[in-house]
């Protein structure tokens, strides 16, 4: 059985501008996918590029705001996901170039 948030990427891409635009410029962008995790539960995985300065000097606080905010957004219960979130900078990802941070 898929969870109700496969039907719900509307609802979640307008909560992760939200975020996007309450905590710019520490947060460049935000990506999800939704899948099954390690264990076959299901998940939501976000990825966050943060700016540099952000991830160096205020990542605690920064991502700790990210998770607050698509919390109070997003239902994760409701939606039969569990919420994953890593964090990458801008220089982290521009040497990495992974496509699905981009």
């Amino acid at each position: 059985m898929y969870p109700s948030a496969i039907a719900k990427h509307a609802e979640i891409d307008t909560a992760v501008t939200e975020v996007v635009g309450l905590l710019a410029p520490d947060v460049v962008r935000i990506r999800y996918e939704i899948g099954q995790d390690w264990s076959g539960d299901w998940a939501i995985h976000f990825r966050v590029i943060l700016s540099d300065e952000a991830g160096h000097q205020k990542l605690r606080q920064v991502a700790k705001e990210v998770v607050r905010l698509l919390a109070s957004r997003l239902d994760f219960p409701a939606m039969g996901v569990f919420p994953y979130h890593n964090f990458r900078t801008a220089s982290e990802q521009a040497a990495i170039q992974e496509e699905a941070w981009a």
